[in-house]
């Protein structure tokens, strides 16, 4: 008996009895078998593409975490220039009380200003009677006035956001109710 004979034989105990017959109760395991190995395939495509969408959300998140460390890379050389920016408005301020101040030194300071601007520095805008706002304003002072009590009465020292980020908030003297006086 050759090879090919050896396979073809069902009856033979040897190569034959591997083959599955579809009337056997082997067809049944077999079943079985590919719906746990069809099952396992499902959990195994499940987790990938868990851990796809994992990966794919952790790639959005580093990116924008990225893109805000660019963004506010700036910020201490902002600060810097904000505190110059401010000496700058003393230094015109006593200028001005001892007379005429060249248009070059307010064309510098307008420099310095675009500069900032254009690095996503903005002033916060703070008028008086507006209502106190502890998120960009900080208040250092109180002054009477015929406000209502609490209201910004004036602005000490102007602030500012980085982009979306206050930088520093407005220093404000805030409003207190008059005290009469007893006569």
């Amino acid at each position: 008996m050759n090879d090919d004979e050896k396979q073809m034989n069902p009856d033979d105990g040897e190569a034959g009895s591997a083959a599955i017959d579809p009337g056997s109760t082997d067809a049944g395991a077999a079943d079985a078998q590919i719906q746990e190995l069809e099952k396992k395939a499902a959990e195994y495509l499940a987790g990938w593409q868990r851990a796809k969408a994992d990966y794919l959300n952790y790639k959005k998140d580093e990116s924008f975490r990225m893109s805000e460390i660019a963004r506010y890379a700036t910020e201490d050389m902002i600060r810097e220039m904000i505190t110059v920016l401010d000496s700058f408005d003393l230094g015109l301020a006593a200028m001005e009380k001892q007379g005429p101040v060249e248009k070059g030194v307010y064309m510098i300071r307008a420099q310095i200003e675009d500069v900032l601007r254009k690095n996503g520095l903005t002033r916060i805008p703070t008028e008086a009677g507006q209502t106190f706002d502890p998120s960009i304003q900080e208040a250092v002072a109180e002054a009477d006035s015929d406000l209502p009590e609490g209201a910004v009465v004036d602005e000490i020292e102007p602030g500012y956001r980085l982009h979306n980020k206050v930088l520093r908030a407005a220093r404000v003297r805030l409003a207190r109710k008059r005290v009469a006086s007893r006569e």
